[in-house]
């Protein structure tokens, strides 16, 4: 696979829009498994049925472009 070929992969970029203050520790630790460490953090992940599993479990807490 050449490096071209890798920059044309589907990707998401993700924002976290809404604290998780009051919502369950597993939705908590999905956020951190995604990478985020703050509120309003953006970060590109795969767009694979891994990541899409874990942004369905924090819909309510992200924004997907």
């Amino acid at each position: 696979m050449s490096a071209a070929s890798n920059n044309d992969a589907k990707t998401l970029t993700i924002t976290w829009v809404k604290s998780a203050i009051g919502y369950q520790q597993n939705q908590k630790r999905t956020l951190a498994a995604l990478g985020f460490s703050k509120l309003g953090q953006t970060v590109t992940r795969p767009d694979n049925p891994q990541v899409r599993g874990m942004v369905e479990t924090v819909k309510h807490l992200v924004q997907v472009k």
